[in-house]
């Protein structure tokens, strides 16, 4: 963003219950380090997806968003157009404003998750498991598609094609080598929460990749880290895509 643009220009969250979000800090100081003194960033609560629109009229000098939880899907009817990513992916975390009010949807969170885990990726993960079957999970999705890894998603209301939670035994945690949990389960203020697995089944062999950041090692984490695995929270991944987001929203 050119420092010589005086022009105040408002980037913001949206999403419900994200007073704990990274964004609005992360944004904030990026604004106050790299002088930006014209942007500001702001988290706009919202507690229906209709008030949207709303926002968008009466926000004066709007120009890009962050798309969270639990809007990332829902958010796609009320854009004007998607980058081809998006729509591949069927889940938007990124929106640019333009100056006739035209909306355009776009995902980071698949590139922020690909190149936070490929640092930790050996020759045997060759397959992994997705916890939750949300906006997350599809971009997570992709970006294994990406690094060519095969996956299955678990939820809670399995269909035909997913795993139930009461699925995954031994001989699945033998064949599938990275868990990923992509719901809110763990997430501050409700630490001690975990996905509802056999946690004595992680072994060395595996990754466990947890998309909570607060707290900075979830309950998740820690019990699969007793039994061996490697883990990684979302932080990195946050990092990646807001910074992917500033790029889009440059451009």
């Amino acid at each position: 963003m050119k420092k010589k643009n005086k022009k105040q220009l408002k980037f913001g969250l949206i999403g419900h219950n994200i007073s704990y979000s990274f964004s609005e800090k992360y944004f904030t100081e990026k604004f106050e380090m790299g002088h930006f003194d014209n942007c500001e960033y702001t988290n706009y609560d919202i507690s229906n997806i209709k008030s949207f629109s709303d926002l968008i009229n009466e926000t004066k000098g709007l120009v890009g968003l962050n798309i969270t939880i639990p809007y990332k899907e829902t958010i796609i009817p009320y854009l004007d157009k998607l980058s081809k990513t998006a729509k591949k992916i069927g889940a938007v975390n990124c929106v640019t404003i333009s100056k006739k009010k035209k909306l355009k949807g776009y995902n980071t969170d698949f590139h922020g998750f690909k190149k936070s885990i490929q640092p930790l990726l050996q020759e045997h993960h060759k397959k992994a498991l997705i916890l939750g079957t949300g906006g997350a999970s599809k971009a997570v999705a992709y970006a294994l598609r990406k690094l060519k890894i095969e996956y299955d998603f678990v939820s809670r209301t399995p269909d035909e094609f997913q795993f139930d939670y009461a699925d995954l035994n031994a001989e699945i945690f033998e064949e599938y080598h990275i868990i990923i949990n992509t719901t809110p389960v763990g997430t501050f203020p409700n630490v001690t929460e975990c996905p509802d697995l056999n946690y004595s089944l992680f072994t060395k062999k595996h990754i466990a990749f947890d998309l909570v950041y607060n707290p900075e090692e979830s309950t998740f984490l820690k019990n699969a880290k007793e039994h061996g695995a490697k883990t990684k929270n979302g932080y990195d991944m946050l990092v990646f895509q807001a910074e992917k987001a500033w790029k889009i929203w440059n451009e």
